[in-house]
């Protein structure tokens, strides 16, 4: 069975895969995984360069110049998916070939907007009261309240997310009742 977890920025979706991880799922985190391939001597490297020359910073993508070359630039935000989103596409193939019995979480924060909710069995969102996501959100370094704003104009509203989904997550909660729900999803998804 492949949960798909996601959650609109500063939901706590990370915390929430961290709990998956720690009860013995595997996590598919494509995240981590587009941070790998942009890594000095990933993969993604060469296609991005020539898309974006200037993102390269010691055979590495910074992610920083890479988001300012594509921030508020659709067809350039478009141009940068087409390049990723095979790759991990080929990533998460790969993972659930080695991962075939049981239950699996698949971290992706776009699952709706990519069409990944299609090529999972179960929908996890995680969420949060809006003024706790805005604190959560504007606290990381380099962020700007207009940038978090074009950020969520890119992602499918919260209440969306959670009307779609089999199971929703709330992380403005302690963190204990935050694991229960874990827990609680994990025992559905092993019952189904």
């Amino acid at each position: 069975m492949i949960i798909g977890l996601t959650g609109s920025i500063g939901m706590g979706k990370s915390t929430v895969a961290s709990m998956f991880a720690a009860e013995g799922v595997p996590v598919f985190d494509a995240d981590a995984t587009v941070h790998r391939l942009q890594a000095a001597g990933g993969r993604l490297v060469p296609a991005i360069a020539a898309a974006f020359p200037d993102a390269v910073v010691d055979g590495a993508i910074d992610r920083a110049k890479l988001g300012a070359a594509v921030f508020g630039d659709d067809a350039a935000i478009k141009r940068l998916e087409s390049i990723v989103h095979p790759a991990v596409a080929e990533e998460r193939a790969a993972f659930l070939a080695h991962n075939t019995d049981g239950l699996v979480v698949f971290d992706v924060p776009l699952l709706f907007e990519t069409g990944g909710d299609l090529r999972v069995d179960c929908i996890v969102v995680v969420t949060a009261a809006a003024e706790v996501q805005r604190a959560r959100v504007l606290a990381r370094p380099g962020m700007t309240p207009e940038k978090f704003t074009t950020i969520l104009a890119r992602q499918t509203p919260d209440a969306e997310k959670r009307a779609r989904a089999d199971h929703v997550i709330f992380t403005d909660t302690d963190l204990s009742e935050t694991r229960a729900q874990v827990r609680a999803v994990i025992a559905c998804a092993r019952a189904a």
